[in-house]
C-alpha cells in the first residue's frame, strides 16, 4: 500500500475545435480512497482520467502523483504508478494474443522469467481469467466483457499504486459486473472511476465527486448526493436503482471476494 495522495490545482483544458472540457479543478485524493466520478456525457469524466498519468498535460494548473508533478520528464514514473482501464478496450488491447498483451506493460518494466510468468498469471486469476484457457485466445475474438478483463488484467500486472478506470462495467453482463465489484472492493489500491452506473458508486465508493460542464458541481459523501433526486436531475444524472427499491440493502448482500492470497501477489 502507498501513502501518496494525488492533488489537482486550478486544472483547465481547451481542446483545439475550443471545447472547454475542465474548468479549474481543484481536488485531492487520499492514498486507497475509492472515488466515483460522475457526470452526464460530455461533462469532463473521460478528459479529467487523461489527465492522471499524463495522456493529456495540463494546459493550466498542475496535477502531482505523490510528489511527482505530471510534467514530460515524469511520464514514465507516472504510468508505472497509475493504472488506467479505457472505457473500450479496443483501445487498449492491440497484441495477438491474450498473454501477449497482458504481459506486455510488465515486459516494458523491465519483468522477464518466473516474475514475469507470476505477477501475469495471477493478475488473469484475480480477473476471472483462468490462464490456460485463455493465454493463447485471440485476443481480438474475446467478447465485449472479456475483452475489458483482458484490459484491467493487462494494467493489474503492472502493479500500479493507483488505478484509474473509464465506465468499468461498460459492456459486461450482471454476472460479470457482480465480480468486478467485488474484485475492486478487495483490491487495495486508491481507486477513481468514471461511471453512469451509479449504482456501482454506491456499492464500491464512499465518496463521490459530481462534473458539470467540465466543472466540479459536488464533492462529498455518496450516499448523501445519491439521495438528492433535485439535485441528480438537474445534473442529467438518475437516482441509483437500488435508492428507488426499498427491499434492496447493499450493506447485507454476501460478498463472495477474491482470495487474500490472490490479491497478494498484484
Amino acid at each position: 500500500m502507498h501513502h501518496n495522495p494525488i492533488s489537482i490545482q486550478q486544472l483547465s483544458y481547451i481542446y483545439p475545435d475550443g471545447t472547454e472540457a475542465l474548468k479549474d479543478i481543484d481536488l485531492s485524493i487520499r492514498a486507497s480512497e475509492k472515488v466515483a466520478i460522475v457526470g452526464a456525457n460530455g461533462s469532463g469524466k473521460s478528459t479529467f482520467l487523461l489527465h492522471l498519468n499524463g495522456l493529456l498535460l495540463p494546459q493550466t494548473g498542475q496535477v502531482v502523483i505523490g510528489e511527482m508533478p505530471v510534467t514530460p520528464e515524469h511520464l514514465t514514473a507516472i504510468r508505472n504508478f497509475v493504472g488506467i482501464v479505457f472505457q473500450n478496450p479496443d483501445d487498449q488491447i492491440f497484441m495477438p494474443t491474450v498473454w501477449e498483451d497482458i504481459t506486455f506493460g510488465p515486459m516494458n518494466q523491465g519483468l522477464r522469467g518466473a516474475e514475469l510468468i507470476h505477477r501475469s498469471k495471477h493478475a488473469m486469476t484475480a480477473i476471472g481469467l483462468e490462464p490456460a484457457r485463455f493465454a493463447s485466445r485471440n485476443a481480438m475474438n474475446l467478447s465485449g466483457g472479456e475483452k475489458k478483463r483482458v484490459a484491467i488484467a493487462g494494467v493489474l500486472a503492472m502493479q500500479p499504486q493507483v488505478l484509474v478506470l473509464d465506465e468499468p462495467t461498460a459492456q459486461l453482463d450482471p454476472r460479470s459486473r457482480r465480480q468486478l465489484i467485488q474484485l475492486l472492493q478487495a483490491l487495495p489500491l486508491t481507486q477513481l472511476i468514471a461511471t453512469h452506473d451509479l449504482d456501482l458508486a454506491v456499492e464500491l465508493c464512499s465518496r463521490t465527486v459530481v462534473l458539470s460542464n467540465g466543472q466540479i458541481v459536488y464533492d462529498g459523501a455518496t450516499e448523501t448526493v445519491m439521495n438528492d433526486r433535485e439535485f441528480l436531475e438537474q445534473h442529467a444524472l438518475e437516482t441509483p436503482l437500488c435508492y428507488t427499491r426499498p427491499y434492496c440493502q447493499l450493506e447485507d448482500r454476501p460478498i463472495d471476494r477474491p482470495h487474500p492470497a490472490t490479491l497478494g501477489e498484484l
